[in-house]
């Protein structure tokens, strides 16, 4: 009977063993077709939670008895969403030592992470790691087969595991109910069908390179359950949304709320400690499905939201807070200065360097600076002017007594790092602990008070240092002055060879009156780069003087892209481009890796800087004037040169106006001259969508017709003398005074101007001085480019003949886009009607056809593909 039952246990165990191989072939034969058993159906919830029946789970990975771990990827295998939309798998940033296991966008060339499993603790080999659904039904992430680096947190055990089409991880029980998902676990990125709660928020990374937890949150305020907010540390809040409205179905400080877009809002039990804030894409009219998108916390503190743009490859930045990157609290760490014009926004003080090179190179500015000397205080300590700053974070003492008396208690004490002194009222405070949000108050007129820090030697010393330095200089120069002779030599033969160069350059590249100057000329001309006049999307301008005494603003591009000889071609096809009313190229450098374009100076500054209540009013003929000359540069862009060119950045910082006035437009063929990849231009883009069509945002193709929409937007701007977000005119008072509560001027204009008010919307600082006619005319038709139809949009050469009296402009229908800003309905987005193309109530008069005359087919093909987007103003006003 014993041996019997032996070889019984013995065949079932033998049976046992190869139903477990065949089981785990077919796995490890999954995963090596891309994971085909991990696509699942897109479910039929928006979103998940906890104890919803799911029921069947199409395609998922599914283990009915679980008497050991089962693995679910292990090394290079990802898994895929059903429809290859998400992908998971492991993945590294810059460095060889730290894996992690995460989420990303598949069905796009730029690898963007949406969710990170592992975040505080990395992983060094993938090839020795698995993620594996264990006995109890959880799923683990193993560095090796005992090393636990991570796991899910359910109770009741899961048998499913699936990756769904809107990129949340979840696990269901055999009977169909969820039991864990990653979307209650977000990381830095907020998507489609992800809520918002007291115990769900969002962390950025720490930098770039670094997933680990950041120091910024996008989280619910738990006091009131009524507003979103932006939190350092997750204790000191610096940005807001504002409460909910219920009626608007908007937060009171998010004006761009009201703008109607590809999002739907829902705010569940607001005001209440269940409060649950998500959002939905909304279907296109046109039947295409929305565009990828994603909301994210970023490293430096701002919340921004993105849309993927199809045609450009590229992800689109159209909103961020804070706009003012040093309303980011810490941004910069202790004894870190703030300016958020640089491109580099953190510095350190004199006498400090970073904490931590290697983060700060990373975009990581928290961990601050530390004196240069590595040393707490020193005997020889002394103080260095900083200047009128603000500064949050710092202990203050108020010290009685002189500055000298001031400075010797703060030297006292190793804890002191500086202090605060008024040299009117003579006043003292010493500061302890750490400074942050270092920041410029010198444009504060009512600061008074100058703030010192302690430093190695201080300023008496560093003098000293100076002086001796410049004995040192003084002795070389005498040197120099012996090899001068020698030198000459060298310089005129090196003469001769750069003026047969010049020579050379000038056969090969023959462009107009276009000059190729040398680096050494443009540094001479801007004294080394010293007067910034703005910074764009593509490079900084710098104010120049060339040797015939004219000024010329110099751009200097930070993003060259391509080779020299490639470089020049594209140069002399922008150079060939002249019309009176586009700012004119005067030449280039291109000179090994300098890449710096010459243009006329145009005295006046953007147009931009006279639609502020305190800024030069404008009389009514000059914006005539200057509406005029803008449509006819643009329709010189469009029509006239050989291969259209869209703008697409039409707004009043990229028109230029020159000593009389007349207007230029600035800044066209830049990104095509730098070739496709733009994104960070996109970047730039932020606030409201105030001169984006329709079409743009909604991803469709870019036609000229975007151009005119912007310029419709910007023809409103001139006219009312006031920006297109601003305070609303009951706000304020007679002195410009009052509640500054932002306000969309376009739909509020658009109706006044349908109604035939037109007076109301006219600035009022020409105090009635303006053709009534003419100003009715300027106002309907930048209605009429402002259409939501593209089709129904006037083309920019029409726009001219509108402008000049030639063709009868008639009324034209209310945009619905902004038609339902003003009246609360929905707006469903745009498209072209069926039939004829003219169902569209009103016209221009003259048997002038919208289908033939506005949009032409022939045209659109000639059209070059649209780089150039939403680019800072370039050329700010001068005095």
């Amino acid at each position: 009977m014993i041996p019997h039952k032996v070889l019984i246990l013995h065949l079932i165990s033998i049976f046992i063993a190869f139903g477990v191989t065949n089981a785990n072939s077919k796995i490890t034969k999954s995963r090596m077709h891309n994971v085909n058993m991990a696509h699942v159906a897109e479910p039929t919830e928006e979103s998940f939670a906890a104890g919803i029946k799911l029921g069947s789970l199409k395609g998922s990975i599914k283990f009915e008895s679980l008497n050991k771990s089962q693995v679910v990827l292990s090394g290079n295998f990802t898994i895929l969403s059903e429809n290859n939309t998400f992908e998971m798998g492991f993945f590294k940033t810059n460095d060889e030592t730290k894996w992690y296991l995460g989420i990303w966008f598949a069905s796009i060339p730029t690898r963007t992470y949406v969710w990170v499993a592992n975040r505080e603790r990395p992983i060094k080999k993938p090839s020795l790691s698995t993620v594996e659904i264990t006995e109890d039904g959880k799923l683990v992430l193993k560095e090796d087969s005992r090393t636990i680096v991570w796991e899910t947190n359910n109770l009741e055990k899961a048998s499913d595991v699936k990756l769904s089409e809107q990129g949340n991880l979840v696990l269901v029980s055999g009977e169909g109910v969820l039991v864990w998902q990653s979307f209650d676990f977000p990381t830095d990125t907020w998507l489609p069908g992800m809520n918002l709660t007291a115990t769900k928020w969002l962390t950025s990374w720490k930098s770039t390179n670094d997933p680990s937890p950041g120091r910024y949150s996008l989280r619910l305020q738990t006091q009131t359950y009524g507003e979103i907010v932006l939190f350092y540390n997750g204790t000191y809040p610096y940005w807001s949304t504002g409460n909910w409205t219920e009626n608007e179905k908007i937060f009171v400080g998010v004006p761009e709320m009201t703008v109607p877009y590809i999002y739907n809002f829902h705010f569940i039990k607001p005001f209440t400690p269940m409060a649950s804030f998500g959002y939905s894409e909304v279907p296109l009219e046109t039947g295409m499905a929305p565009p990828l998108t994603r909301f994210i916390v970023d490293f430096n503190g701002q919340i921004k939201q993105f849309t993927w743009i199809q045609q450009a490859q590229s992800w689109n930045m159209f909103w961020s807070q804070p706009e003012n990157l040093c309303s980011t609290y810490g941004l910069c760490g202790n004894l870190g200065f703030c300016n958020s014009k640089s491109l580099n926004p953190c510095k350190c003080l004199p006498g400090f360097s970073p904490l931590d090179g290697d983060s700060w190179d990373a975009g990581d500015f928290t961990g601050g600076c530390h004196r240069e000397s590595n040393e707490v205080c020193s005997k020889n300590d002394g103080f260095e002017e900083v200047g009128m700053v603000g500064y949050d974070g710092a202990r203050v003492v108020s010290v009685t007594g002189t500055r000298s008396e001031c400075e010797k208690n703060c030297l006292g004490n190793c804890s002191c790092i500086g202090l605060y002194h008024n040299e009117r009222t003579n006043l003292c405070k010493s500061l302890y602990r750490s400074l942050l949000n270092l920041r410029n108050l010198t444009s504060d007129g009512t600061i008074e008070d100058k703030l010192y820090v302690r430093v190695k030697g201080g300023v008496n010393t560093q003098k000293k240092q100076i002086q001796g330095k410049l004995l040192v200089i003084e002795m070389i120069c005498g040197f120099v002055v012996i090899l001068s002779v020698g030198i000459g030599t060298f310089l005129i033969f090196r003469r001769r060879r750069i003026r047969k160069k010049k020579k050379d350059e000038e056969d090969v590249f023959p462009i107009m009156n276009l000059k190729v100057f040398s680096y050494k000329e443009l540094n001479a001309a801007t004294k080394g780069f010293s007067e910034k006049l703005g910074h764009g999307g593509f490079g900084t301008v710098f104010l120049g003087e060339l040797s015939d005494s004219s000024l010329v603003a110099v751009k200097r591009l930070e993003r060259p892209g391509g080779g020299e000889k490639e470089f020049r071609a594209e140069v002399c096809t922008i150079g060939n481009i002249q019309h009176v009313n586009l700012v004119r190229l005067r030449g280039f450098c291109s000179e090994n890796s300098h890449r710096l374009l010459v243009y006329e100076y145009m005295s006046k500054g953007p147009l931009s800087a006279y639609l502020r209540r305190d800024s030069q009013n404008l009389s009514w003929d000059v914006r005539v004037r200057i509406a005029v000359g803008t449509a006819r540069g643009i329709t010189y862009l469009h029509e006239e040169c050989r291969n259209c060119i869209i703008h697409c950045d039409i707004k009043p910082e990229n028109i230029l106006l020159d000593e009389d006035f007349s207007a230029k437009v600035s800044d066209f063929g830049l990104a095509k001259l730098l070739g496709r990849d733009f994104s960070r231009v996109l970047a730039t883009m932020r606030g409201t969508w105030g001169y984006v069509a329709p079409e743009w945002i909604s991803g469709l193709a870019i036609t000229t017709k975007a151009d005119v929409y912007s310029y419709g937007m910007t023809l409103l701007e001139l006219i009312g003398g006031r920006r297109n977000v601003e305070a609303p005119p009951s706000a304020r008072g007679e002195d410009g005074g009052g509640t500054e509560e932002k306000w969309f001027f376009p739909p509020w204009a658009a109706r006044k101007i349908v109604e035939g008010n037109i007076a109301a919307v006219i600035d009022e600082r020409l105090c009635g001085t303006y053709n009534a006619t003419e100003a009715e005319r300027v106002g309907l038709i930048a209605i009429w480019c402002i259409q939501d139809d593209e089709s129904m949009r006037p083309s920019m050469g029409m726009v001219v003949k509108m402008l000049e009296g030639v063709v009868e402009v008639t009324m034209p229908s209310p945009p619905k886009l902004l038609q339902a800003l003003v009246s609360g309905e929905s707006f469903h987005g745009v498209g072209v009607d069926s039939g004829n193309g003219t169902s569209r109530d009103g016209g221009f008069s003259s048997g002038y056809n919208p289908q033939h005359s506005i949009y032409s087919r022939e045209s659109q093909a000639s059209v070059e593909v649209c780089f150039s987007t939403s680019m800072e103003a370039d050329f700010p006003k001068l005095h």
